[in-house]
């Protein structure tokens, strides 16, 4: 291992919000990148010495991890260790919400919470690279400017009737097309800020769980919850490929950047998980083994 990526879900198993099999103290980490040592016998795509990344092998926070030959993903020889995992898990969330979860069009008005974050950050520029207006979600004025370099077209801060704002903020000042909550506890809101007939996506909880939702504001509004969850939408070798392909392409071709991440010896990793539950971090958090 290279580089290994810190994810939120990695925080969620840690304090228990995910199921996890077996019983503590479990390895952590899915994401990672780094290069071949070892072969088993019946493989013939893949050689030692290849360069590799992987969004979802388990156990990745360690020098070693054995990776299922349909979970790796070949790394070109332009994308360094570090921007394979501070760009997989993320960028391919990403890239599946706003071209499945909720498909962005041009001209569409976009609420993007956590903006300042590692999805955050990328889910606004592949919505702007789709030609949608941003209004991103913010905690700190600390944070604002990350968010600009994204290239939202209006920034808030969480500490304000930001729901109010999202929507006169919008065109017709009804409410944004689509709304991406990542944080949870804001999910009625989220609501509140998008249009009749439109759309909330759930995929993460950051903040805490969400709330129950009454089916029957969903009939009222005719709008749309639909849930977020990434391994629904990379079940063969061949999604993890063409998704991971299309992201590095944006990246070559400037249309997707990330900042440069924050890198923490893999022995502090302590360290590195306050860091992210603190909420002062922009971007991407790496271990190092």
């Amino acid at each position: 291992m290279k580089a290994i990526g810190l994810n939120f879900a990695d925080i969620y198993r840690r304090r228990g919000d995910y199921h996890l099999a077996g019983k503590p103290p479990y390895i952590l980490g899915y994401e990672g990148a780094g290069v071949v040592e070892q072969v088993a016998q019946n493989v013939d795509n893949v050689k030692v010495g290849d360069r590799v990344a992987f969004a979802d092998v388990p156990y990745a926070n360690a020098e070693f991890v054995a990776v299922p030959v349909d979970r790796s993903i070949p790394l070109p020889a332009d994308i360094t260790f570090d921007q394979a995992a501070a760009i997989l898990l993320q960028g391919m969330t990403a890239h599946y919400l706003v071209n499945d979860s909720y498909v962005v069009q041009s001209g569409d008005d976009i609420l993007v919470h956590a903006a300042a974050g590692g999805v955050g950050q990328l889910l606004t520029q592949l919505c702007k690279t789709k030609g949608a207006r941003v209004i991103g979600l913010t905690s700190s004025n600390e944070k604002r400017e990350a968010v600009q370099r994204a290239g939202a077209d209006e920034i808030i801060l969480y500490d304000t009737n930001w729901a109010d704002q999202v929507i006169r903020w919008s065109k017709g000042s009804i409410g944004v097309d689509a709304a991406f909550d990542s944080v949870g506890t804001t999910l009625m809101d989220s609501f509140l800020a998008t249009k009749a007939k439109g759309s909330v996506v759930f995929y993460g909880m950051s903040g805490g769980n969400p709330p129950l939702i009454d089916p029957r504001m969903l009939m009222d509004s005719s709008k749309t919850l639909s849930g977020g969850d990434l391994w629904n939408h990379v079940t063969t070798h061949l999604d993890r490929i063409k998704r991971s392909e299309a992201l590095f392409e944006e990246m070559r071709q400037g249309r997707l950047r990330i900042e440069d991440p924050k890198r923490y010896s893999l022995k502090d990793g302590v360290e590195a998980h306050r860091f992210l539950e603190s909420r002062l971090s922009t971007g991407k958090i790496l271990l190092i083994p």
